[in-house]
């Protein structure tokens, strides 16, 4: 019986035994498959033969990506999609439609903050903003349209981390199941299942793809809410009972938005999983040095965010609800936006760019990139501001980090 997380990564078993004996399930890139008969493919479709259809549906590679990624997190079920921007959007249009609402904090990821108010609020969907750390106020925002309680695991790049048990106690009084973006921490770091979390999305391209190999996504349904609360989902309650969420969304949201994922990605993503647990803990204790060393550089830094630091005023949480670490990214404040840009010029080692959890340590200057298309007002109600600067940690030595830093702290 496997216990261990790496062991589970790397020697979960194939669906199906492979016929050459190969330790890797194949790459099935192909379309369509071809059945024996007529009725063998009319089974297939109607979804009463385990058997694959069309790639945009099922493929063997992604299925079996999806079974490794169920064995590492205990959820009860996986859809891999093609983006961690696709997993919300699936997520979101099956539980939710126009007239009816989410709530969520301002405190999100640029992209997921778009993707509400630009993309879902037009199309009749409510969005409600609320202090997440105040449990009151997350009470007084959920009606009978309520639909969603969504935040992420740690909010990039604000560095909040709200108490996932007493949210999910909150809206499960509600009938209201709790989606948690988990993206920073992966199954690894954080059981949502342990803290009363329904759902969980990630953006795979992240941790898990093994160094910013792939774009991918996931949504994991842990099986703790009863779907006949959502109407949407209800009427598959009683044929599909706790996997009706998971059927409504292969049966339609999904197939339907094509946001499949690759079987190249998977196989990709499927090794990146091997090798998780070591690249996340490298990063969270890089993350967690570094963060250390920049909070003691007082006379040029003047605030350190870092849910491992004692100082972070969600280190309590923090702690109570990560088993292994607090995460690769901590950020920073200089001066001001042209401090912070002659900072970036710089580095030499580490790498101006957007993405995070990669091996490569990555810097970012929200202000201006990711939160650009939002006003001064908005960028400080999302708690962006131009004096902060984002470190993606990787896996390099600490040193060469180090020397890095100091040279660039040094000319400016």
């Amino acid at each position: 019986m496997m216990k261990g997380f790496a062991t589970k990564a790397i020697h979960g078993p194939l669906a199906k035994k492979d016929p050459h004996g190969a330790l890797r399930m194949p790459v099935y890139d192909s379309v369509a498959f071809e059945h024996e008969s007529a009725q063998d493919i009319h089974l297939a479709f109607a979804g009463r033969h385990p058997a694959q259809s069309y790639t945009r549906i099922s493929n063997p590679t992604v299925e079996d990506y999806e079974r490794r990624v169920q064995l590492l997190s205990g959820a009860q079920g996986v859809v891999a999609v093609a983006s961690g921007m696709a997993a919300i959007s699936n997520v979101i249009l099956a539980l939710a439609e126009a007239g009816t609402n989410i709530v969520t904090t301002q405190y999100l990821f640029g992209n997921t903050y778009s993707l509400f108010e630009n993309t879902l609020r037009p199309w009749g969907l409510d969005i409600k903003y609320v202090d997440l750390s105040v449990p009151q106020r997350l009470a007084e925002a959920i009606d009978q349209d309520t639909r969603v309680v969504f935040l992420e695991s740690i909010t990039n790049p604000q560095l909040q981390v709200a108490d996932l048990r007493q949210i999910a106690e909150i809206a499960h009084q509600h009938e209201v199941p709790v989606v948690v973006d988990g993206t920073v921490t992966t199954p690894y770091l954080l059981c949502c299942k342990e803290f009363g979390v329904d759902l969980e999305v990630i953006s795979s391209s992240k941790y898990i793809s093994g160094g910013a190999t792939t774009i991918g996504g996931l949504i994991l349904d842990y099986g703790s809410f009863s779907w006949r609360h959502n109407p949407k989902v209800a009427p598959w309650v009683a044929k599909f009972g706790p996997n009706a969420l998971l059927v409504w969304l292969r049966s339609e949201v999904y197939r339907n938005m094509g946001a499949c994922l690759s079987p190249h990605n998977a196989t990709l993503q499927t090794l990146g999983l091997e090798t998780l647990s070591l690249r996340i803990q490298k990063s969270c204790d890089n993350a967690l040095a570094l963060a250390k060393y920049l909070e003691g550089l007082t006379e040029k830094i003047s605030r350190v965010n870092y849910p491992g630091l004692p100082s972070s005023h969600y280190h309590d949480i923090a702690q109570r609800q990560f088993k292994r670490g607090f995460g690769g990214i901590l950020t920073f404040h200089l001066d001001s936006k042209e401090q912070c840009f002659r900072f970036m010029d710089s580095v030499r080692l580490i790498r101006r760019a957007t993405n995070i959890n990669d091996n490569k340590t990555l810097i970012m200057h929200p202000a201006s990139t990711i939160y650009c298309e939002y006003s001064p007002l908005q960028q400080r109600e999302m708690g962006v501001c131009d004096s902060l600067l984002r470190l993606s940690v990787g896996i390099e030595d600490m040193e060469d980090l180090v020397d890095d830093l100091e040279a660039a702290l040094a000319s400016i």
